[in-house]
């Protein structure tokens, strides 16, 4: 985690959202690159020119105010030796907070969350669910201030299928960053029972699959899979989520993305999302 994309829309979330991502950088020797991207609404004029001086005005005007928050943000919580690069864009959302992460080669994004509300208001509705669902680069959602070394616990909901390599080689990296217990977590639902001991032995032939070491198993039954990943969670006092999805094969699977995004807007911890290859 050493080049950290921030999408910034300068609310308190967004800020807190920086704010984690400076420790990390710091703990991780990286760099943190905060973006502002302006969507200009689409204009419809018989004069191509007038329209296009409006734009450009309407953009260097947004840009100074942008340029002028991220210098107070830096002042107030840039961290000794961490680099921080500010950029200002223009365009759609989600393919431009995509286009920025695979050209800086980022290996995380961190945004603010608003909770119940959703994630930062620059990112509601189908902007949400594309990031969240469809980033190949891992995301980390944060809704409230968290200091790193607070993280020791961690909740890996999974399906305990064995063909999750590049999914189980991220969350490691993440565990071993922060040094913490990994908790895995299988939810039986309604339409989706086990026998508790068939999951038990499931659960443990993964972990041995895997190589996981300092964890621990887990399962719950629940009329869905979001509220039993909520509920496990509050009862452990968890630090940090986890969540694999399917973001790119639609719905074919468990833990796919709207689990997620469930996930994201009830709970006040950070999650953690990697959409599967």
């Amino acid at each position: 985690m050493k080049k950290i994309l921030v999408p910034c829309d300068f609310s308190e979330p967004s800020v807190q959202a920086f704010k984690f991502a400076m420790e990390i950088a710091e703990k991780s020797n990286g760099q943190v690159m905060l973006v502002h991207i302006v969507q200009v609404p689409v204009m419809h004029d018989t004069m191509i020119m007038p329209v296009q001086n409006f734009e450009a005005s309407f953009f260097t005007d947004l840009k100074e105010k942008a340029e002028h928050n991220f210098a107070k943000m830096k002042i107030k919580f840039a961290k000794e030796g961490v680099k921080i690069h500010a950029f200002v864009e223009l365009g759609s959302i989600q393919k431009t907070i995509q286009r920025i992460a695979e050209d800086k080669k980022a290996d995380l994004i961190v945004m603010g969350t608003h909770g119940i509300s959703g994630l930062m208001e620059s990112f509601v509705g189908s902007n949400t669910e594309r990031v969240v669902r469809f980033s190949p680069i891992p995301v980390m959602a944060i809704e409230k201030t968290t200091r790193i070394s607070k993280i020791k616990n961690i909740v890996f909901p999974t399906t305990v299928h064995q063909n999750q390599s590049s999914l189980i080689r991220e969350v490691k990296k993440v565990q071993n960053f922060f040094s913490a217990t990994l908790h895995l977590l299988l939810v039986n639902t309604p339409g989706n029972l086990r026998r508790t001991s068939d999951e038990k032995q499931q659960m443990e032939a993964y972990a041995k699959h895997y190589k996981l070491e300092n964890y621990t198993v887990n399962t719950r039954n629940d009329f869905s899979v979001e509220n039993g990943i909520l509920e496990f969670s509050h009862e452990i006092k968890a630090d940090m989520i986890t969540m694999g999805t399917h973001g790119r094969k639609g719905l074919a699977h468990l833990l796919f993305g709207s689990v997620a995004e469930g996930v994201i807007d009830h709970i006040p911890c950070p999650v953690w999302t990697y959409v599967e290859n």
